[in-house]
This record gives C-alpha cells, structure tokens and sequence, in this order.
C-alpha cells in the first residue's frame, strides 16, 4: 500500500508519501502564487525521492491545507484541523493537545485518543502569533527567523511587546531598538508575547496532556521554551518534522479510505 498527502499552505507546500505504515519520502517548499503548481513540485519531489516511477505509483492522495480545493491530483481534501491531529497522533500516540502555527494562521486542537478532532480553537482573523507574524518581527530586527528562534538568543528579561498587531508591533520592536533595549530581550519578548496569546488559546481548549507543536513555527525554539513556561507542561518533541504532521494525516487518511 503507497499513499499520498499534500498539505498546501500559505507559506509552505508539503508533500509525503507513505508505503505501508512508513514515510519514505517527504518534501517542503516555500509556495509559489499558484498552489496547484506547488502541489505538483512538493510531490513531484516526494516521488522521485521515494524512487517511484510517476504520480500513477500512488494508490490514493488527499490534498490538506490552506490550498487543499487546489490540488489538482488529490482525489479528496480534508481539513488542515484533521490532518494535524491525525498527523502528530500518529507520531506520538500520547499526544492530546496540538498547538499548529502557520504562516496565516493558528490552532489548538484537542485530540482524542483515536487521533481525532474533540474540539478546537482558531487564529485567522489576523496575522498575530503566526509565521508572518515572526517574519515581520525578522525584519525590524534584521536577524532572520534563525535569530529570533535559536535558545542563545533569548534573554533572561523579555521586553512587554504589547501590540498583537502584526505592523504595530513591528514599529513597537523598532523603537525598543532605538532607545538600546538588549536585543536578546527583545527577541524573547517577540517570543513570550506570542506565547502567551497561544497559552490563552490552549486554556480555551482545555490543556490536557500531552502536548506537542505543529506548523513552520513548531522550529522556533524560544517560542517553544517561553509556551512550555506559561503551560508549565512540557512540549513533546515529535520524532518526524512537525512540519509535515498535516502532509502526513492526510496520507494516513487516504490509506484508510483505502480500507487498508
């Protein structure tokens, strides 16, 4: 049994396949304007690197994602919420709580023990606690999304960085800059502000153990350190890329379609 998933989002398209039970092969790209165009490179790239001869290898794909309705060779879509429970259930089977943080947008889903939806939460109204959000904190501090992620840059005295807004806040990090605050304090305080909008979200939810990370912005360590802190739970690490956890539940879907 071979399987597909495509999990096209806003920023970043993937792509997994999976042969009986196992990813043997993954792919992500940033997204092009067209999201059926990188469907077909995110896969294209999946099936070479699985060594197969063409798409026709694949017995059933399932598109995910922000771009799902346009993936042109998935024979069904299912919800981005879905894919990333099913997804991250499959990789840690005591997860119950997924925090998925995108390029648009982000989520808290409860997730029961089977890996499937108990309830959820979602950011998409605005730009805060998301991948854009951190790209435009990046830029005012001209330090890359590397910086603002990595564990020594994250000073012991987080600067209150007040305004969710994506563009106030970059002007508010601008003028902590100006008057010589300590930049790894600034970059901590990018992080603890987005924390503790997602803590919210998650009190929301109901926090129920345990708890893992999903999404582009699961990578960023500092985000990670200051969420587990205002949880006071830790944050499972999942052992495949929780980039691709929405990629992979839509694969796990198609094999159950399958019945196999």
């Amino acid at each position: 049994m071979i399987v597909g998933g495509c999990d096209i989002g806003s920023t970043t398209g993937k792509a997994v396949v999976i042969k009986d039970g196992e990813v043997v092969a993954s792919h992500i790209l940033k997204s092009t304007t067209s999201p059926g165009k990188t469907a077909r490179l995110a896969m294209d790239a999946a099936i070479e690197q699985a060594e197969l001869s063409s798409i026709d290898d694949l017995e059933k794909i399932i598109g995910t994602g922000y771009g799902r309705l346009k993936v042109p060779f998935a024979e069904e879509n299912i919800s981005e919420i879905s894919c990333h429970a099913k997804g991250a259930h499959w990789m840690e089977p005591s997860i119950r709580t997924v925090v998925d943080i995108g390029g648009q947008d982000c989520k808290v889903i409860s997730v029961s023990g089977k890996g499937t939806v108990s309830e959820f939460v979602m950011n998409d109204r605005c730009a805060a606690g998301t991948g854009k959000f951190f790209e435009a904190m990046a830029r005012a501090l001209d330090c890359g999304l590397e910086g603002i992620s990595a564990l020594d840059n994250q000073g012991p005295e987080p600067c209150p960085i007040s305004n969710q807004c994506s563009v106030f806040a970059e002007s508010e990090v601008v003028t902590l800059v100006n008057e010589g605050y300590d930049l790894k304090n600034i970059i901590s305080g990018i992080n603890a502000s987005v924390a503790s909008r997602l803590s919210s979200m998650v009190r929301r939810v109901g926090l129920i153990k345990e708890l893992a990370l999903t999404g582009g912005c699961s990578k960023n360590e500092g985000l990670v350190k200051s969420l587990s802190s205002k949880l006071d739970v830790g944050v499972i690490t999942l052992p495949i890329d929780p980039q691709l956890a929405g990629a992979i539940g839509a694969a796990l879907f198609a094999a159950e379609k399958l019945g196999k």
